[in-house]
């Protein structure tokens, strides 16, 4: 079989909450609150190419793993596995696959145009910031949804595992950010940890998420958050961001 090339060409990049990998959702739809925009590039951004789109309300997005980019494995250790045991890469959801391609089912909250550009509102965001999209396709229900199906190793959404509990100096940060909360709240209560670092872990971690950097430490079954920093800030005496 001849192999004719394929040329990508981003027609919209993402504009996200998440700002680094650690700490984004590991699949689409699970933090209902990471709501950001498709941002259509120059060429693209034209009404007509939306016509009918606004009577869907998800649709499936096509990108690149921007941040893996020429790095692929034949064999990877899935988070939902414990991070011990391999599988082919073809069986998971990856982000170091030779084409390094994904595929995500975001909420569609509005298409709008302002001053010549043009951008899709989206909810249940698992991209990470500046990613680029090649496609964008409607969710059919009918045709895209088979409840029943087996899935592997992943047959069960993953349950939340943390409590997530704000301390003084973050409290006082959020209410001044009052959508803030429920985003760090949704996404610390799945543990973005890496699966080795899970069980006795005495380690701060932080996250950038929209223009803050978010320090917390696990107790327990609990994620203590103990600082919300602007990005740009001086570091919180004391703590130490993860990598």
């Amino acid at each position: 079989m001849s192999d004719h090339g394929l040329h990508l060409q981003a027609i919209a990049r993402v504009v996200s909450p998440y700002r680094e990998k650690f700490g984004i959702p590991r699949q689409a739809g699970l933090v209902e609150a990471a709501r950001g925009w498709l941002e259509m590039v120059p060429e693209f951004a034209r009404p007509e190419a939306f016509e009918g789109l606004e009577g869907f309300e998800r649709i499936w997005v096509i990108f690149g793993f921007h941040a893996c980019e020429g790095r692929y494995r034949l064999r990877v250790r899935p988070p939902r596995l414990g991070g011990n045991r391999e599988v082919g890469v073809f069986a998971s959801r990856s982000p170091f696959r030779p084409n390094n391609l994904g595929l995500s089912l975001l909420g569609l909250e509005g298409i709008e145009q302002v001053d010549g550009r043009l951008r899709l509102r989206v909810s249940g965001m698992d991209l990470l910031h500046g990613t680029p999209v090649y496609d964008i396709k409607p969710y059919l229900p009918y045709a895209d949804a088979h409840p029943d199906a087996a899935a592997g190793f992943a047959a069960q959404p993953p349950s939340p595992v943390l409590a997530v509990h704000f301390g003084e100096r973050a409290d006082a940060v959020l209410r001044e950010q009052p959508g803030l909360r429920e985003l760090i709240v949704q996404t610390l209560t799945l543990d973005p940890r890496p699966a080795y670092r899970k069980g006795q872990d005495q380690r701060r971690y932080g996250m950038r998420i929209e223009g803050f950097d978010v320090r917390w430490q696990v107790e327990g079954d609990r994620a203590e958050v103990e600082a919300i920093v602007p990005v740009g800030a001086e570091d919180a005496p004391g703590l130490s961001a993860s990598d």
